[in-house]
């Protein structure tokens, strides 16, 4: 069941970079600009070489976005 944009049956949910791009529009290397200069979400650690993104982080950005 979809509730709001991203959460599953009430289950946080986790984006990997290329969901991440795609979702977002922005390139590889303006997220971790961003990332850089604290004007994007940072990733968490998966595992020893892997990261994603919270989608309510995300979909919290891009709300914060579409209103300005």
């Amino acid at each position: 069941m979809t509730v709001g944009l991203f959460c599953l049956e009430g289950k946080m949910q986790v984006l990997r970079l290329r969901e991440l791009l795609k979702l977002s529009g922005l390139s590889k290397s303006t997220i971790y600009a961003r990332i850089k200069e604290g004007d994007f979400p940072k990733p968490i650690r998966l595992g020893p070489r892997s990261i994603g993104w919270f989608q309510h982080d995300i979909e919290s950005w891009l709300e914060s976005r579409r209103q300005e």
